[in-house]
């Protein structure tokens, strides 16, 4: 098999390397494209060193059975005739198709089948918020149906990608050697700070990052399920937090929901807080599970729950998801239907 990673020197690409590499994804052949600016670089790949192409409008994708697709919306909507037209799957991390009908939104723990019916031969990754919230999700929709969430996400600079990881790193520096603090990949200086602002405000009030959750959950849990959502930028360095509040159908009890999600695939109950023992994301960082804690029943609603949870952004959150899409589509055998 011949896999290519577009977007190959970002955060999230450089994370497709490692998991693919550590997970022994099967690919006889791996490709890597990126822009001017990354191309001709080189990264090792179990042990052989690996030259960057330039990513334009030609046949280099003939022949690559899955490309995941890491370099932001525009390129993905520019290039994805060229990397599908000769057959080549498309998994694609950016915001670009995941609410177009004919392209499936994928989380594996929750809608993995969903990947079998790809019109366009372009599947989705969600946005990171939406995949750990989702994960956490479906082990009590198995119980009962959720017809509500309230959740405020406490996200890493991470999400904002590699420059902006190194910018918080510099922010914290400035500051210690008494200098102004340099701001430029977000609103203002996140170091001793949050920032209640991802991406654009919409004429609602809510921003598109918070409207991807909505939006979403619905499409990939395929239920009628309310969402709302306020968004925070934390200057913590990687791995996102979200404090989530769901109405279901019936009650469920603090011991049904701790059993349901500790049995569900891809989490991990991490819930003894008497011995102060609850995700944090200093500790979870380049973990692959989803990790829930804090769960407790609503005081104001007897069909209200409330837990905590914590996954990394560029693992679960971003490349991890899409290699796990991939493992799905090689186990099903649908790449040579």
């Amino acid at each position: 098999m011949v896999i290519a990673i577009v977007g190959a020197s970002g955060a999230v690409g450089q994370e497709l390397l490692a998991v693919l590499e550590q997970r022994q994804f099967p690919c006889s052949e791996l490709r890597l494209f990126g822009s001017e600016r990354s191309a001709g670089r080189t990264y090792t790949f179990r042990g052989r060193e690996l030259t960057v192409q330039l990513l334009q409008h030609d046949d280099a994708f003939k022949g690559v059975d899955i490309a995941f697709v890491s370099a932001g919306a525009s390129a993905s909507r520019t290039y994805a005739e060229d990397i599908t037209r000769f057959g080549t799957i498309m998994i694609d991390n950016s915001s670009a198709f995941r609410m177009e009908e004919d392209v499936p939104l994928v989380v594996p723990e929750v809608n993995a089948a969903d990947a079998l019916v790809r019109p366009r031969n372009i599947i989705a990754n969600p946005n990171c918020t939406t995949i750990q919230m989702v994960v956490a999700l479906q082990a009590i929709e198995r119980l009962t149906h959720i017809k509500r969430v309230h959740v405020a996400t406490y996200q890493a600079a991470s999400g904002a990608g590699a420059q902006a990881m190194k910018e918080l790193e510099n922010q914290y520096r400035q500051i210690v050697a008494g200098e102004t603090p340099t701001v430029e990949k977000f609103a203002y200086q996140l170091a001793y700070n949050l920032i209640p602002h991802i991406d654009v405000f919409t004429e609602n009030g809510y921003t598109k990052e918070e409207l991807k959750m909505y939006h979403e959950t619905r499409k990939i849990m395929h239920s009628d399920i309310r969402v709302s959502a306020t968004c925070v930028r934390v200057p913590s360095l990687r791995a996102h937090s979200e404090s989530v509040w769901i109405e279901t159908e019936r009650p469920v009890s603090v011991a049904e929901a701790q059993a349901a999600f500790a049995a569900a695939p891809g989490c991990v109950l991490m819930d003894e807080p008497e011995k102060k023992i609850y995700p944090m994301p200093l500790f979870l960082s380049g973990s692959d599970e989803v990790f829930v804690g804090r769960v407790r029943k609503d005081l104001t609603d007897e069909n209200g729950l409330s837990f905590w949870c914590v996954s990394d952004q560029i693992r679960k959150g971003a490349a991890l998801n899409a290699v796990q899409i991939a493992e799905y589509l090689v186990k099903t055998a649908t790449l040579t239907e």
